[in-house]
């Protein structure tokens, strides 16, 4: 297939388009590069730089390339700045998804895979989370990415674009090429991996007083390539899924402090470890049901052990002290 990516220069989306270039497809990476990495574009993608709230470029790209399928990761991804600033993550995810979803609807593309999160479930009500789990976001990125998944079920019965929302938990881990580079670092594994490359690694623990075994919170870790994996199955099943939604997760949790533990002893170092404030809009616990993906579509997370994902990240980061900064 002739495949559109969205956000094909960031952490998953990139690992998805190589992904999808392995298997013979033929891809092409649309993003506008203000929080991806044009390095992380792999050989072989065919790369165009722009947003997806220009619905003129994305329609020429659509028909230049005789896209036949889009998998939608470009939006704006930080919990604690959509808590500050909501008006960025409405624009950037949800009005600029809206012009993604115009022109499929235009073009009578009709085969979309959309990024979604865990962030949509909010404080869990019942742990592991299930699809069914109620609804009700605490920050604004959850909100915005719950709000293009109900717009979906109505595109799909309006215009017959068949979509996939996968609602995946803590992407983590490295491929051998490509990894978590964000600026600023937000999330947890590569701020305590940095931390352990220094000679004398500080990190903070963002609250320890959470309703958890050690007061810490507790979050579901997931390769990134088994995200990949994940998002491909969708794909090739879209035909027969019409409308779907998955959680995507190894559905067991660590606390913080299990992580950090990990990661002293990957590492080899022990980390100055201090306790800091909660973050506004971080829940307590977040550990998926993946048994949905798994019965449907035959998932498997083959790469995400806690410590394969910590090795597969710190090897990455020896290679890329820098990121993907030259």
């Amino acid at each position: 297939m002739n495949i559109l990516v969205t956000g094909a220069a960031g952490y998953v989306g990139s690992v998805c388009a190589a992904e999808l270039v392995k298997q013979g497809h033929y891809i092409v990476a649309f993003d506008n590069l203000t929080a991806g990495h044009r390095q992380a574009v792999v050989e072989h993608v065919q790369f165009v730089r722009g947003d997806i709230a220009d619905r003129e470029k994305l329609k020429r790209v659509c028909k230049k390339h005789q896209v036949q399928a889009v998998m939608h990761f470009a939006a704006s991804a930080l919990v604690e700045e959509s808590v500050r600033n909501p008006h960025l993550f409405y624009r950037n995810n949800v009005s600029g998804t809206l012009s993604l979803l115009e022109v499929l609807a235009e073009l009578k593309i009709q085969k979309l895979i959309f990024s979604s999160s865990a962030a949509v479930y909010g404080e869990p009500k019942s742990v592991p989370i299930r699809e069914g789990h109620p609804v009700c976001p605490v920050n604004p990125y959850g909100e915005t990415k719950l709000v293009i998944e109900r717009a979906l079920a109505w595109y799909h019965a309006a215009y017959g674009i068949n979509c996939a929302a996968l609602r995946y938990f803590n992407a983590a881990g490295a491929t051998q090429d490509l990894g978590e580079d964000h600026r600023p670092e937000t999330h947890l594994l590569p701020r305590l991996l940095a931390a352990a490359s220094e000679p004398n690694g500080s990190f903070e623990i963002y609250g320890d007083d959470y309703p958890t075994s050690d007061g810490t919170c507790i979050r579901d870790f997931v390769h990134v390539m088994d995200i990949a994996q994940a998002h491909i199955l969708a794909l090739h099943s879209l035909s027969k899924l019409s409308l779907r939604i998955y959680n995507v997760g190894h559905g067991k949790g660590y606390s913080i402090r299990a992580v950090v533990k990990a990661v002293e002893e990957i590492a080899g170092r022990k980390l100055d470890v201090r306790v800091g404030r909660r973050r506004p809009g971080d829940p307590a616990v977040l550990v998926a049901s993946a048994r949905k993906l798994a019965r449907e579509l035959k998932w498997k997370p083959r790469h995400s052990d806690l410590k394969n994902i910590i090795r597969s990240a710190w090897a990455w980061m020896q290679m890329y002290p820098k990121g993907y900064r030259k």
